[in-house]
């Protein structure tokens, strides 16, 4: 699964433990309303805007480009969604690449990162701290790991209503009162459905210090 960049950075940075995801449509309509997209109860898997790339300074009061030590991305980021179950199961991998100022000799440089489920687009349900460890052979610049964690939300929690299900998909006949409103756009309808709505996010676990400086460099 492709990942985008979410504009929920700071928000994510201090909370705690792990939920989120599902796999086959929740909605599929058969012809009279118009509506041809199916929606899946497994969370969208992204990187928070701000949180992808992580910098470490050596001295650490420091944050001049003389005295960066090493940089660090995150990439590759997949996920795979079991939802057979009464919960939805999402299991997530995705690589760390690591590059250092100097070559020196061997060396091991530990990066926390962060698993968390959001639903409806702000409010964090669970969050889990990883850690990822990137060795470095002597004489060696860059290096990588793989790193993974994974999401369970209850189904239920990710399932549109059975009344909202069906004011969406109810056929409509022109000239009807309700025939040229789209049901989509509908107060009650949007708001289930964003509650019904969860992503699960990766990203480095970052310091107050290093989320201003990936803001700002």
């Amino acid at each position: 699964m492709n990942f985008r960049k979410y504009g929920i950075a700071a928000a994510l940075a201090f909370v705690p433990l792990v939920a989120g995801c599902s796999k086959t449509g929740d909605i599929s309509t058969a012809g009279g309303v118009g509506i041809t997209a199916i929606r899946t109860s497994c969370p969208e898997v992204a990187v928070p805007a701000g949180t992808g790339d992580i910098t470490l300074f050596n001295p650490a009061t420091s944050q001049d480009a003389s005295a960066i030590d090493v940089t660090a991305t995150i990439t590759d980021v997949r996920s795979t969604c079991n939802d057979s179950g009464a919960n939805v199961l999402t299991n997530i991998t995705f690589n760390v690449e690591a590059r250092r100022s100097k070559a020196d000799g061997a060396r091991d440089v530990t990066f926390p990162y962060f698993i968390t489920v959001v639903r409806g687009g702000s409010a964090v349900t669970a969050k889990r701290i990883g850690h990822a460890t990137v060795h470095f052979a002597a004489g060696q610049l860059r290096a990588q790991v793989s790193a993974q964690g994974a999401t369970s939300i209850n189904r239920a929690a990710a399932t549109i209503p059975q009344d909202i299900r069906d004011k969406i998909t109810q056929k409509r006949k022109a000239g009807q009162a309700d025939a040229a409103v789209d049901p989509l756009s509908e107060p009650d309808v949007q708001q289930a459905i964003q509650r019904a709505t969860f992503e699960a996010l990766v990203g480095f676990q970052l310091t107050e210090d290093q989320l201003k400086y990936n803001a700002t460099r």
